[in-house]
């Protein structure tokens, strides 16, 4: 795209945004603004063990807080969990990857990983892995504001977004030691706990409750 058309195409997304999430020109032609990328991870992550959570300091003077220790621990991350981030339109997927795992100070090996952008059409979610020299602001740009509109999400990089997340936590308890974790950290396994007791229940309800559609068809 010109200069001219990428302003022309940010001056018709932003008269369309209903947030503060408003995207930026700059005389260089670049531009910047914000995209949400869903957290959808199957397995447990790897984080410092005992480490407080980045401040806005830290992140500033790019701390790496995780080199502070060698302990480590596994952690999973809320399958609901949402991260805002302010990105450039020269932000490359990989980028973008590296940037939220920071966020969460996750360890792991950033290959592991994988950005995937999830489209809704006639009913169906579509789902395409991005490459990593893709451009995620410039796909948000084309596609606007709309709620309908592509969202991102970061998913293991083997599972080709096409897998369902398997609940293998309950499993996982049986390994831990307890003892090893703080206050906040086995808070956090409960809340967990609670919301894949909540999924499995709604999903036992959908499909009685197709079942029971399908016998009064029939009948």
């Amino acid at each position: 795209l010109t200069i001219q058309e990428i302003k022309q195409k940010i001056e018709k997304y932003n008269a369309k945004v209903t947030n503060c999430l408003l995207m930026k020109l700059n005389d260089d032609g670049t531009y910047t603004g914000f995209i949400k990328v869903h957290l959808k991870l199957c397995r447990p992550v790897t984080v410092p063990a005992g480490i407080r959570p980045q401040s806005i300091y830290d992140a500033l003077k790019e701390v790496n807080l995780a080199d502070i220790t060698d302990k480590r621990t596994s952690f999973y991350l809320p399958l609901d969990a949402i991260k805002q981030l302010h990105i450039s339109s020269t932000t490359t997927v990989s980028e973008v990857i590296q940037g939220l795992l920071k966020k969460f100070m996750v360890v792991d090996n950033p290959q592991k990983f994988a950005l995937f952008k999830e489209m809704r059409k006639d009913g169906q979610v579509l789902v395409q892995k991005l490459p990593l020299t893709e451009y995620p602001l410039y796909l948000r740009l084309l596609a606007g504001p709309d709620t309908d509109a592509p969202s991102f999400v970061l998913k293991e990089n083997e599972t080709g977004g096409s897998e369902q997340c398997v609940l293998t936590f309950p499993l996982f308890l049986l390994f831990l030691q307890w003892d090893a974790f703080s206050i906040p950290e086995l808070q956090n396994f409960l809340m967990i706990l609670d919301k894949e007791e909540k999924d499995k229940i709604q999903q036992v309800q959908r499909k009685y409750e197709k079942f029971k559609q399908k016998l009064h068809q029939t009948l």
